[in-house]
């Protein structure tokens, strides 16, 4: 597309210079054909006529050789030189001749009705008759010239398309002017969007314009604003938290090597040492693990090996597993799934991990957590719930957030480093599902919910 084009008040000029010619040439090709037919009906209609009042004059004549003699009789009715007129008698022996402009005698056959004649170059029209004046049978032929008649529709045709031709231009020019100033809230939305930049997310777009279009434009950007500033404000929260996760482990490590190597050690306070070391290295570890598993979820391309799941066997799966730590904690598994799923089973498996080894961390002792499944408006269900301490109403809404906790001073050396519930919302998310926590019964249950399409 050339540069002329891409300029949309320029593409909508010429779009009403379109729509001009389309309705002017419309009118103006209807006005003409209507003048063309309206002088072709009064000429025919003329040439009838004189018809008329050539045969009335040959019927009040006493002799019929009479025309022969006085052909100016005749030569006055017609009027001018655009027009002609024949009598033939029986034997096609001419009576009147009037033929200002030396035309051959056409041959053609006369009946008693008005047959009408054109010339093929369009010469003239004639119209011609046989009639019956005292007893003798007569050929009449009055016929016109159309030289008059073309020029005048020439001259109108010219009008017409200088006509036309203005009509566009000005189609043209009241477009490009209506759309420029139709676009200039535009103009003015982009120099505003222009003004946007990381430091000044904050700002919205608006327009003193109340245009409907305009509108739901300005919202429509304001809420990718509002999804952007947030996306931003949770990735700097994210840079941060996860320097400060970085930091912690590897201060540890340089704090403990460097006291160390202060003073001599033994062999044993050197295996300490590196033991220490490892748990730190295994954090590290299992952090990196998650965040490259947390960044493969957010790829678009990310594709899932969907299976149909058996939910109770694989629940079972997930207590025979914990049923070790559970029971440490003095805690009771209960599974009370039931049904299929079509899902990617270690996905889900690693979903499920996450929330029951966070519930058995939380659960007050002596108690049951059970792993339920439901099925509600054709969506499946699958909650995790354990009886304990709630969780403030304040803390809910940013429980999947990265490197997120309640509380960072329960943090265990076991645990996920405040990703694993960020994990489990990645899960879900590309299951096409959601998950929810609410402090329910007591306690806490967090509720994966999946689609009707993952249903089997």
């Amino acid at each position: 597309m050339s540069a002329i084009l891409r300029s949309l008040s320029l593409r909508l000029g010429l779009a009403f210079a379109l729509v001009g010619t389309l309705l002017l040439g419309s009118i103006g090709l209807y006005l003409y054909q209507s003048l063309q037919r309206e002088l072709a009906w009064r000429d025919d209609q003329a040439l009838l006529g004189r018809l008329e009042r050539v045969q009335l004059l040959l019927q009040t004549s006493p002799d019929l050789n009479a025309p022969t003699t006085r052909p100016e009789l005749y030569a006055n009715m017609l009027g001018n030189t655009q027009h002609f007129l024949w009598v033939l008698d029986g034997n096609a022996r001419m009576l009147v001749s009037i033929n200002p402009a030396g035309l051959p005698l056409p041959q053609l056959t006369a009946t008693g009705e008005p047959v009408f004649h054109q010339d093929p170059d369009e010469s003239y029209r004639l119209v011609i008759q046989q009639v019956e004046v005292n007893q003798q049978s007569l050929t009449l032929i009055a016929g016109h010239l159309l030289k008059e008649q073309q020029l005048m529709l020439s001259a109108y045709r010219a009008n017409l398309i200088t006509v036309l031709s203005v009509g566009i231009l000005l189609a043209f020019l009241l477009g490009f002017w209506i759309s420029q100033r139709g676009l200039r809230p535009l103009r003015l939305l982009a120099l505003q969007a222009g003004d946007i930049d990381s430091e000044h997310l904050h700002h919205r777009l608006h327009t003193a314009s109340h245009y409907n279009e305009l509108g739901t434009l300005v919202n429509s950007f304001n809420q990718a604003l509002e999804r952007l500033e947030e996306g931003f404000e949770q990735l700097t929260r994210f840079s941060g938290d996860l320097a400060h996760e970085m930091r912690t482990p590897l201060n540890n490590l340089i704090g403990q090597t460097q006291q160390s190597l202060s003073l001599p050690r033994s062999t044993e306070q050197y295996e300490q040492l590196l033991e220490s070391n490892l748990e730190e290295f295994e954090r590290l570890s299992r952090m990196i693990d998650s965040l490259l598993f947390l960044a493969r979820c957010v790829q678009p391309q990310q594709s899932l090996e969907r299976r149909t799941t058996d939910l109770h066997a694989l629940a079972a799966r997930l207590c025979d597993y914990f049923e070790g730590m559970a029971e440490d904690q003095q805690l009771t598994l209960s599974n009370l799934c039931n049904g299929r799923l079509l899902v990617e089973p270690e996905m889900l498996t690693r979903a499920l991990a996450n929330l029951i080894a966070n519930a058995i961390r939380y659960a007050d002792p002596g108690s049951t957590i059970s792993i339920a499944s439901r099925i509600e408006d054709s969506q499946t269900f699958i909650s995790v719930h354990n009886r304990g301490s709630s969780i403030e109403e304040a803390h809910l809404p940013r429980l999947f957030d990265r490197f997120y906790r309640v509380d960072p001073s329960r943090s265990q050396p076991g645990d996920s480093g405040g990703l694993g519930l960020a994990i489990v919302e990645a899960i879900m998310r590309l299951h096409g599902g959601s998950v929810s926590v609410s402090n329910v019964d007591a306690g806490v249950r967090f509720e994966l919910c999946f689609p009707a399409t993952a249903n089997t």
